[in-house]
């Protein structure tokens, strides 16, 4: 009897254990502000609060400097090679799951190309943001699939930043609106052809 039981227990254990290691773990890659930049625009990932990032089945790390980018890459390259998309807290930086991540947008709102959407961990975060600029609405990740991913293009004209169809001028803590933590192609080496000013 006693066999028995050490066998069961010992089964029980192996068991658990490959059912802990079965799934695959996707872990988001640190912003490396020297050579990362986004799969989309092709400007320089910041290591800020706006940072975005999928890593796909196979590894891949693809990073973004705004939300919209990474909604643009899942938009043109659809979601079965991606293993896990990750956010940041905006006010602490950390890495979350796109899924478990609570947003606010309002076009008011400065991001890198002006989509206008931030990112929070916890629920009652969001709600002081959005307490403390007078404007701004909760979402969720499944809110954000059906949202409308616009531009505003008010902030696209300010400094001529863009990409495509989107652009914009950051601010809150943003890269884009001032010169030291500016997207711009000679500042960061690259030549895109007019992607950035």
């Amino acid at each position: 009897m006693k066999k028995r039981t050490g066998l069961l227990a010992l089964l029980l254990t192996l068991a658990l254990t490959l059912a802990a290691c079965g799934g695959e773990k996707y872990e988001a890659q640190a912003i490396n502000e020297a050579t990362d930049v986004c799969v989309i625009c092709k400007m320089a990932v910041k290591d800020d609060q706006y940072a975005t990032q999928i890593v796909t089945k196979d590894g891949q790390s693809l990073k973004f400097d705004d939300i919209g980018c990474l909604n643009t890459w899942k938009t043109e390259n659809g979601t079965d090679t991606i293993g896990a998309a990750f956010v940041r807290d905006y006010n602490s930086k950390q890495w979350l799951r796109y899924e478990k991540a609570y947003y606010v947008y309002d076009s008011s709102i400065q991001t890198p190309m002006a989509y206008g959407i931030v990112s929070f961990e916890k629920e009652e975060d969001a709600q002081s943001f959005i307490d403390e600029q007078g404007a701004g609405k909760l979402m969720t990740a499944d809110d954000l699939a059906n949202h409308s991913w616009e531009v505003n293009r008010d902030m696209m004209n300010m400094d001529g930043h863009g990409h495509s169809d989107s652009s914009g001028d950051a601010g809150m803590d943003g890269h884009m609106s001032d010169g030291e933590n500016g997207h711009s192609a000679e500042e960061e080496g690259h030549d895109d052809g007019g992607q950035a000013s």
